[in-house]
């Protein structure tokens, strides 16, 4: 055991001690009060959030034949219906104007991709969820099946400013998006 005790910590000092942050920021949202995420980047590096237009939470999803991109180079299990799709809840996407099958762009305060919408009241409302693992028509990808399936990757929708507090890594989940017809965002 590598830990100071030479035990098994399931609360270690630092988690235990960032429990008041994390929950402070659960009560502000919880009452809808702008915390630092809605007024802009600040010093933990939140982005810009709902004040901006960015009313949705862009979450991932794993898909069981394609297991974080590796799968997609293979043939027997690209075949068949689109998978690198946006699941959205149909009280969401009927506020919009957005049907099922339709185009749609994903916007965040970085970057947008479009994708086609799949309606499911398997999310919440509020919330998107887009497949990880995609995006392989890039200059230098050199895997023929995967690029005739290219998808859309979310890394051109993560906020380079959103890190999590105390991990130091990049937020992947719980994005700021926007989603438009793919239509509307041309005009």
């Amino acid at each position: 055991m590598f830990t100071r005790s030479g035990r098994i910590e399931l609360a270690p000092e630092v988690l235990v001690a960032d429990l008041e942050r994390a929950r402070a920021a659960l009560d502000r949202e919880e009452r809808g009060a702008p915390g630092q995420e809605e007024r802009g980047a600040g010093e933990a590096g939140e982005p810009a959030q709902p004040d901006a237009g960015y009313d949705l939470q862009l979450i991932g999803r794993r898909q069981l034949r394609s297991n974080n991109s590796w799968l997609h180079n293979s043939r027997r299990l690209v075949k068949g219906r689109n998978r690198c799709t946006l699941l959205m809840h149909p009280d969401d996407a009927a506020r919009r104007g957005i049907a099922a099958g339709q185009r749609v762009r994903v916007r965040s305060r970085v970057g947008s991709i479009d994708l086609e919408v799949e309606l499911t009241d398997e999310v919440m409302p509020g919330v998107v969820s887009a497949p990880h693992g995609w995006g392989h028509g890039r200059d230098g990808v050199r895997l023929e099946t995967a690029r005739r399936h290219a998808g859309e990757s979310v890394n051109d929708l993560t906020d380079d400013r959103a890190i999590d507090a105390l991990s130091g890594t990049a937020a992947l989940n719980g994005v700021p998006v926007r989603v438009e017809p793919a239509e509307a965002a041309r005009a």
